[in-house]
């Protein structure tokens, strides 16, 4: 059952338009920022998603980085690994098939202080199966496409 699903996804994937290869920026970002306008550190200190406000800004990784506070800001800057999303923001699970995926803001989850975004709640449910043996793979495969884009 499993294994149709993961070919369900790719295909679905596959239809709209996803590469093998990373991404075309290394952060997902939209008109509205890095992550649809997120606020990185508010999935941490609030435990939810929160839309981050238009004028604080903060660039990093050619990327438009919102938030709710200048708190939040000044917490990211000083430790952006730690607030920075897995795989530049793109979908965890979509990476553990090999596949940069947009992701919905909505749809996340904090393992092992580690912030993870999914494509949608649906995606995230599948997600949520079996999430350490999913970052293993998509932490391989991100890695591949790394190497292979040369990062």
């Amino acid at each position: 059952m499993k294994s149709i699903a993961s070919i369900l996804f790719f295909l679905f994937f596959l239809q709209i338009g996803f590469s093998q290869d990373h991404a075309s920026s290394d952060v997902y970002s939209t008109s509205k920022g890095a992550i649809d306008g997120y606020d990185p550190v508010a999935y941490f200190t609030e435990k939810q998603a929160v839309k981050g406000q238009k004028n604080i800004v903060y660039e990093w990784q050619n990327a438009q980085w919102h938030f709710a506070s200048e708190e939040n800001k000044a917490a990211f800057i000083q430790d952006t690994e730690k607030y920075a999303p897995q795989y530049g923001g793109y979908c965890a699970y979509g990476w553990a098939q090999g596949y940069a995926a947009k992701t919905e803001g909505r749809a996340w989850s904090v393992v092992e202080d580690k912030l993870y975004l999914n494509y949608n709640s649906k995606v995230k449910s599948t997600w949520d199966e079996d999430q350490k043996a999913f970052i293993k793979k998509a932490d391989a495969e991100y890695q591949k496409a790394s190497t292979k884009k040369g990062n």
